[in-house]
């Protein structure tokens, strides 16, 4: 039997691409362990898959800026590698796939001291830290963006993000009735992230009387953000976050507003739906946002509305222009090789496994 360790932590986004490969992986025959840091998010999602073990070790972030625990976080670090490294050893596995984040650090320097080889997976246009630390031990960078693969160093293949069979089984019938909607108008679906986007949140507050002259708003505003001023509102429903019933929420969806984040990008791409843009301005992120929403819109997937330039007028022109484009925008997705990318990750897997 053939095994293979997963890494990939901090935040969901590191560890949701795993999830979607495990499936595949187990379906194949593979032993699959899972090295990841304590009371974190990559445990708490992995702790839900029964055939999956879970392995901990020591976890330093890495920053670029000044902080008293730069000086003590290098020790984690190091102590993480030897930790890697023993657990690695002892399950001797074939091939080590990195989602990156700062726990995969460890994992991977682990794995090039044992001699595996080393697959990794970059969702942003420009490598992230970690990525950067680890990509000289990689056989191969696996990129979302086809613009990423000139910043991996002659190791870069565009092949997209695994994304979680779920997302693409949703029902636009059951969605509609699961959010009261009928036939008569359109669906725009508004997603802010996880947590909401509060500068999204209230130019569409200000954008309901003449949003729902036209369409029926579903709107995702983030946990604690709720608001009961607009409760009851007509072809208007507000949901802090969705889980399981996302599917549906995207199947019953006609056109979107979201944020660029990598993750979120490859869920629209992979369910073809047109998309109106807004990325995190840079001096809320890295910038990496305005890059990931240039690239949709230049392969002609989405359009953009810069958060600087957003008002209720530009909002609603932006949606309208957006439904009147949506069949082109429709087209250009449904063309593209690389929208779920479960297959071309699994094919640089298997070409490197031992």
């Amino acid at each position: 039997m053939k095994k293979i360790v997963l890494t990939g932590g901090g935040t969901a986004g590191h560890v949701t691409p795993n999830l979607a490969l495990i499936p595949r992986l187990l379906d194949d025959g593979w032993e699959i362990h899972y090295i990841g840091a304590a009371n974190s998010a990559e445990q708490e999602l992995i702790s839900k898959v029964p055939e999956v073990t879970f392995h901990t070790v020591s976890v330093g972030k890495l920053r670029r800026y000044f902080d008293p625990k730069n000086f003590s976080d290098p020790f984690r670090v190091i102590r993480g590698i030897r930790q890697a490294t023993g657990i690695i050893r002892r399950i001797k596995p074939d091939i080590v796939f990195s989602k990156g984040g700062f726990v995969s650090v460890p994992v991977v320097y682990g794995a090039k001291l044992n001699g595996v080889p080393i697959v990794t997976h970059e969702s942003d246009m420009t490598p992230g830290l970690a990525n950067k630390l680890c990509m000289p031990f990689a056989k191969v960078q696996c990129c979302t963006f086809p613009e990423a693969v000139k910043y991996a160093k002659g190791k870069g293949v565009h092949t997209g993000t695994p994304i979680r069979p779920e997302i693409l089984q949703g029902d636009k019938r059951r969605g509609r009735e699961m959010f009261g909607f009928n036939d008569n108008r359109p669906v725009l679906m508004v997603v802010g992230g996880s947590s909401g986007a509060q500068a999204i949140n209230q130019v569409v507050w200000q954008s309901l009387p003449r949003l729902t002259e036209n369409f029926q708003v579903l709107h995702l505003c983030g946990k604690g953000n709720l608001t009961a001023v607009y409760e009851g509102t007509s072809n208007y429903v507000q949901r802090e976050y969705l889980n399981e019933e996302m599917a549906d929420a995207y199947a019953c969806a006609d056109i979107l507003i979201s944020r660029a984040g990598a993750n979120a990008l490859c869920e629209i791409l992979a369910v073809r739906k047109p998309a109106l843009l807004i990325p995190y301005p840079k001096g809320a992120s890295r910038g990496d946002q305005l890059l990931n929403a240039d690239s949709f819109k230049n392969r002609g997937f989405s359009h953009v509305l810069l958060q600087e330039d957003m008002t209720p007028d530009t909002l609603i022109k932006g949606v309208e222009q957006l439904y009147h484009d949506r069949g082109a925008l429709y087209e250009a997705m449904a063309t593209e090789p690389t929208s779920n990318g479960i297959d071309n990750v699994l094919e640089q897997i298997y070409k490197y496994a031992k």
